[in-house]
């Protein structure tokens, strides 16, 4: 049966082997057949740069690319804590680096994808840092430091956002209704597939008289998550 497979959040990280060992076996088992495999970002706890040999990674690496030799389009979306993947890393993992925001034809269904960060305006002071990490000159003059410096620096960051977000309330770390709406209207769509909250659910929309979807994906904190999409319809759960 066609089908493709959407999943994020993994944010694998050496601390959590659990989720690596998760992942290693999603590629092995799960994904042969499929018709592609979409990651919608935070595959990483964090990525301080594609010259990073992250040895706890490398056989999920070769799985990816030993899934990409045999025929699997992978596609890549930067999440808030992978946006610095390059093309060094597509090359290595066999994958595709799509746009922040892409449109793609799921049998027949003009859908939307994106990690969903950019979603939660309401969080004025993480669209103020995302503007700054973004930027071509913030991202090279990071890249241009040492990985060590590199590596305590991610960890200081991370420090600080669960810091952050503990103080935050639900409605202003989740995604503003005005910007799903706009996103949706900008690329002439009705169906919105992302990650970022953990949040998961399929939301049903009213845009502009019309019915439409807004899908959030899983994270892999406890088990894995995925969306299934066929044909003939779509199916969110755990592994």
């Amino acid at each position: 049966m066609s089908e493709t497979l959407f999943i994020s959040d993994l944010h694998l990280d050496k601390d959590r082997p659990h989720s690596l060992r998760l992942f290693e076996g999603f590629l092995q088992t799960r994904v042969p057949g499929a018709d592609a495999l979409y990651i919608l970002g935070d595959l990483f706890e964090y990525w301080v740069g594609d010259d990073d040999p992250a040895e706890h990674l490398r056989q999920a690496f070769d799985l990816l690319k030993s899934l990409s030799d045999r025929g699997m389009p992978l596609y890549f979306v930067h999440g808030n804590r992978d946006f610095l993947v390059g093309e060094a890393f597509a090359r290595r993992c066999g994958c595709r680096l799509l746009d922040t925001e892409t449109v793609v034809d799921l049998y027949g269904t003009p859908t939307l994808i994106m990690h969903g960060d950019s979603l939660c305006t309401d969080d004025v002071d993480y669209m103020a840092f995302r503007a700054m990490v973004r930027d071509p000159k913030w991202q090279a003059a990071f890249l241009a430091r040492p990985l060590p410096q590199r590596h305590a620096e991610a960890e200081e960051a991370r420090a600080r956002s669960r810091s952050s977000t503990r103080g935050k309330s639900a409605e202003i770390t989740d995604v503003n209704s005005r910007a799903v709406e706009d996103a949706l209207r900008r690329h002439g769509v009705h169906t919105l597939i992302h990650g970022h909250t953990h949040r998961p659910a399929i939301h049903d929309l009213d845009l502009d008289g019309h019915p439409a979807r807004r899908i959030v994906l899983h994270d892999w904190y406890d088990t894995g998550g995925l969306l299934v999409c066929r044909p003939d319809g779509m199916s969110l759960g755990t592994l």
